[in-house]
């Protein structure tokens, strides 16, 4: 039971399409760190959210249709122990994503605009013990980024950008008690600035800089009864520095910018109820911000609840969760180009994932 975190970290990150600014795909979690001896896992999500709207009145009043795309992610990670205080880890996740599609023959204002960003980052991490159940953690992170961009209202806009890749960091400390399955510990993810080369309208070359936000996790868990673990998480994630503005972008806006941080406080409750099964429920908020929110990602704010079960085979542990989302209502502004204003609304939106994660101690 003791690790059962890392089941509700798998769990979590099914619920990634309502996560904030709708790009982030990865709760950045690394409690395989904290497994005994040598560890690995694979991990797979698969999400479906749900996201349409309908145009103000002075737009036409149109329906948007379904802009969002269903997703799939990958991850995998490795630890192993040097000695009694030092062990290293390694982990390959894709934190970042979008797949946004307004479909055509609509009339809404953005019909056929779409967007594409995928991202990679493998992290090297060592932690080591120190006394009275403290320990401490650092690494580097490698991190590829790529994208494209199509936006008819916007003058035919047009955005392709090469990969680019770009070294972070993070740190943290954790705590332990073994002996009530009690764990706090708090890590920190640098911000990545990364430099693009870009092609705009199809053939104008450019380049420009946009950086992926720094973030603060603190997670806990602790035993309150025989066999059953209370879990808990916040998550701040510093997207009001997050911007995309490319150098030929029509207008005086953004891409793609948000004005306010998020933070997404998670609890759960793990229950063992065989010897070989445990089960896991979570509730996730992240509260509605207002004001406008991108046309590339129109939700602000969400709840989610997500169910899990872990099942122990020798030394492999298979987990396999789902999560329904109820993703804020969102308001958008049309661009300077076609007026001003606001655009659409977006009310009654969901997500719903699936999660699996394999783990073996070695």
């Amino acid at each position: 039971m003791k690790r059962t975190t890392s089941a509700a970290a798998a769990l979590l990150a099914t619920a990634t399409a309502a996560s904030a600014g709708g790009i982030e795909r990865s709760a950045q979690s690394i409690a395989f760190m904290f497994e005994e001896g040598s560890y690995g896992e694979l991990s797979f999500s698969h999400v479906s959210p749900k996201v349409s709207g309908t145009a103000d009145a002075n737009y036409g009043g149109f329906a948007t249709g379904d802009m969002t795309s269903s997703y799939r992610t990958f991850g995998m990670a490795f630890k192993t122990d040097v000695n009694e205080r030092l062990s290293i880890g390694m982990q390959f996740e894709q934190p970042y994503g979008a797949d946004v599609y307004y479909p055509e023959n609509t009339n809404y204002l953005f019909e056929g605009s779409n967007a594409d960003l995928n991202s990679d980052e493998i992290k090297l991490i060592a932690k080591y013990k120190l006394d009275s159940g403290f320990s401490v953690y650092g690494g580097l992170r490698f991190q590829q980024v790529s994208g494209d961009v199509s936006v008819p209202p916007l003058a035919n806009y047009t955005l392709s950008v090469e990969t680019s890749s770009e070294l972070g960091y993070l740190v943290g400390a954790a705590w332990e008690k073994p002996e009530i399955a009690a764990r706090i510990s708090l890590t920190y993810h640098s911000a990545i600035t990364h430099e693009f080369n870009s092609t705009e309208f199809g053939g104008v070359p450019g380049t420009f800089e946009t950086t992926m936000p720094q973030s603060l996790n603190l997670e806990a868990q602790t035993g309150i009864a025989e066999g059953t673990l209370l879990l808990g998480s916040i998550r701040w994630v510093d997207w009001s520095e997050f911007d995309i503005t490319p150098p030929n972008l029509p207008g005086n806006g953004s891409l793609v910018d948000y004005e306010n941080d998020t933070i997404t406080y998670t609890v759960g409750v793990a229950r063992r109820i065989t010897d070989n099964f445990a089960g896991i429920a979570t509730l996730s908020y992240e509260k509605q911000n207002g004001g406008y929110s991108g046309n590339l990602g129109p939700t602000d704010g969400r709840t989610s609840l997500g169910l899990a079960g872990r099942y122990t085979v020798g030394k492999a542990t298979i987990t396999g969760g789902v999560n329904y989302s109820w993703l804020g209502d969102a308001l958008t502004e049309a661009p300077a180009l076609a007026g001003g204003g606001d655009l659409g609304n977006f009310e009654d939106n969901t997500a719903f994932g699936v999660g699996l994660r394999v783990g073996y101690n070695f």
